[in-house]
């Protein structure tokens, strides 16, 4: 039976989505050139827009947008430049959206009547590896030759650009959670948790699937250094399994409270956030020695688009030795700053939490797997198939 109390804080959540769609609309129609111009287009769509078209930048000048390809030209370029990626500002609007979609999936969990138990922790874990092969697809439509045809062209391709591409994972996620959960309330399986799980495991065969049928026959060849390189892959995966494992033994031994609440699924979360540091240092710095290189033997180059790894490896590179640089690379501040901080957060959840609010705990901890996971695996994947 739905409380009295779950149907207040529904209406409660109801009533705030629709006063912010609603000051957004009076204010692009009242203030578009600060509302829309300087707010919401360069710090949220620009950058989605510049991205799904493959340009360096999208500038807009006097209402009117104009995509460059080159560094040059859009430096030179008068008027409100968006580049692909991310800014403190839409981190942290992106940050605030985050919570509160997870006020509102909160709530549908009470109505539902489900996730006070690990189960769906568990079940969605697939889902996020799907998420970040889903972006690899569209790193691929963006490495396509100038003038062949794309996988998906704009505005199509936005869907699986970050970070709509989270709202396009939450609610192919979510429609799979209520059609479990009906399943199982219908009688067709014994615990919802199950055809969820498989769900996921098979949107990510297809995905990866797909990219093992498209770079081979569309890229390797036309896109230099694409190809299949499966090392990657196993060294991601293995170093994060052995870091995972290693953290949380030396937890089990020392200090058993950090594990206490979570148990094995405090161990997934420090391994999600392992394979999004452990990706991230070998598309760095260790391309080259796996292997993953161009025609002419000189390693693929990646670069970071969030600010806070830019931060860190300045960081690094201000106080580690230069002679250390070429040895160890700049980037394993990174995967340091995500396995401690994972830890950290396990330790937060103890059983207190589980016991007051288990819904509660089970959907912050998805949201932090998910934070490390999804971005994890899409860089992951973008290095193993060299695109």
């Amino acid at each position: 039976m739905d409380s009295p109390r779950s149907w207040s804080r529904a209406q409660a959540w109801l009533a705030t989505f629709t006063t912010a769609l609603l000051a957004f609309g009076f204010g692009v129609l009242l203030a578009p050139e600060l509302v829309w111009d300087r707010f919401l287009w360069h710090y949220f769509w620009g950058p989605v827009y510049a991205d799904a078209n493959n340009a360096v930048c999208v500038v807009m000048d006097g209402g009117t947008t104009e995509l460059f390809y080159s560094t040059v030209a859009c430096q030179d370029a008068s008027g409100i430049v968006a580049e692909p990626g991310y800014t403190l500002v839409s981190e942290a609007g992106y940050a605030i959206s985050l919570v509160f979609f997870l006020v509102g999936v909160l709530t549908l969990l009470h109505r539902l009547e489900i996730g006070d138990t690990k189960q769906l922790f568990l079940a969605l874990v697939p889902f996020m590896f799907f998420g970040g092969a889903l972006r690899v697809i569209e790193d691929a439509n963006d490495s396509i030759p100038e003038g062949a045809a794309q996988i998906l062209a704009y505005p199509w391709n936005t869907l699986i650009i970050s970070p709509i591409i989270y709202f396009t994972v939450f609610f192919i996620t979510l429609a799979t959670v209520v059609a479990s959960v009906l399943a199982e309330r219908r009688g067709y399986v014994e615990r919802y948790g199950r055809p969820l799980f498989a769900t996921g495991w098979v949107l990510v065969l297809c995905s990866v699937g797909y990219l093992l049928y498209f770079v081979p026959t569309r890229l390797t060849g036309t896109v230099d250094g694409a190809g299949f390189y499966p090392q990657v892959t196993g060294v991601t995966v293995g170093l994060s399994v052995l870091f995972a494992v290693s953290i949380y033994r030396l937890a089990q031994r020392y200090k058993p409270g950090i594990n206490a609440g979570t148990g094995y699924v405090g161990l997934v979360v420090i391994f999600g956030h392992a394979i999004d540091g452990v990706a991230n240092v070998i598309a760095a710095d260790w391309t080259g020695e796996l292997g993953v290189v161009d025609s002419a033997g000189n390693a693929l180059q990646y670069g970071a688009k969030h600010p806070f790894n830019d931060i860190i490896v300045g960081v690094v590179d201000a106080i580690q030795p230069a002679g250390l640089d070429s040895v160890i690379g700049l980037s394993w501040g990174f995967l340091v700053v995500k396995l401690v901080a994972a830890t950290a957060v396990v330790w937060v959840f103890d059983d207190t939490i589980f016991d007051d609010e288990p819904r509660y705990a089970i959907l912050l901890l998805v949201a932090i797997l998910a934070v490390g996971l999804g971005p994890g695996t899409r860089d992951m994947l973008r290095v193993t198939f060299g695109i």
